[in-house]
């Protein structure tokens, strides 16, 4: 299937870019002719782009803990001095506790990557989205907001403030003509997140075969990060063009949550 090259022309940044969603959402841009920069802490990042098909981008080594990557990450994406599509994918998943067992590390970098990195990066490209083409930022959310479990205290908070950022940068950018809007993944399983062993554990947990546990959803269907970046895609095309302020979910179905 042709791919309609619909994002022509506009300069996209992709955080969290080198694996996983962060991946699929640069080939999903660059193939549909943007000109992509995906930014990620791995030095390899420029490589892996390349080599994943990502062609007529950049690739930018950035911590989001690192306001000086962040700033060079930006300004490398913002041709012409513009940027047209932010894409708040960077995020980290600490090692699971109960509240009364969870550390203050990992509770800070919770907070520090899949928070504040965001609003980093907001903050850096916002006056360059206000100069795009129908200026956007997409983030990716979490299940866990809607439908958080018991163990993943550090990873449901930082990803339900980041939702409440994004709610907020809606209502201020909405009269700049810029859309804020919030895609919530669930179980995506073709991630580094995802190893053989956790699947096994997390299967065993619900007495469920890996295969099952796969299918949990409603729909008893898998969910890639292709789907995910599909449908960030749809959210930047002109079927959306007049929302702002959505909370999408890409899980096939999940009864928690509706």
């Amino acid at each position: 299937m042709t791919i309609e090259r619909s994002l022509e022309g506009r300069n996209a940044l992709v955080t969290g870019a080198a694996a996983g969603i962060g991946l699929a959402l640069c080939q999903a841009l660059a193939a549909r002719g943007a000109y992509v920069v995906g930014a990620d802490r791995n030095p390899e990042i420029e490589t892996i782009l390349t080599s994943q098909g990502v062609t007529g981008g950049r690739g930018a080594i950035c911590d989001v803990r690192n306001e000086e990557q962040v700033a060079e990450a930006v300004a490398l994406a913002a041709r012409d001095d513009r940027l047209d599509i932010l894409i708040c994918n960077a995020g980290i998943f600490p090692l699971g506790a109960h509240i009364e067992k969870l550390a203050d590390a990992d509770w800070d970098l919770s907070l520090a990557v899949n928070l504040t990195g965001t609003m980093r990066f907001m903050r850096r490209a916002i006056p360059l989205l206000r100069k795009g083409k129908q200026p956007q930022i997409v983030v990716i959310g979490s299940r866990n907001v809607k439908a958080p479990g018991p163990g993943a205290a550090a990873y449901s908070a930082a990803k339900a403030g980041l939702t409440q950022l994004a709610r907020v940068a809606a209502l201020e950018l909405a009269p700049d003509g810029i859309r804020v809007n919030v895609v919530h993944p669930d179980a995506v399983f073709d991630t580094a997140l995802w190893t053989a062993a956790a699947l096994e554990r997390s299967a065993e947990r619900y007495g469920m075969s890996v295969e099952e546990y796969k299918r949990r959803n409603l729909m008893k269907t898998i969910i890639g990060a292709s789907d995910v970046a599909d449908a960030v895609c749809a959210l930047l095309g002109p079927a959306f063009a007049k929302t702002t302020g959505a909370q999408i979910p890409v899980d096939g179905g999940n009864d928690r949550v509706i």
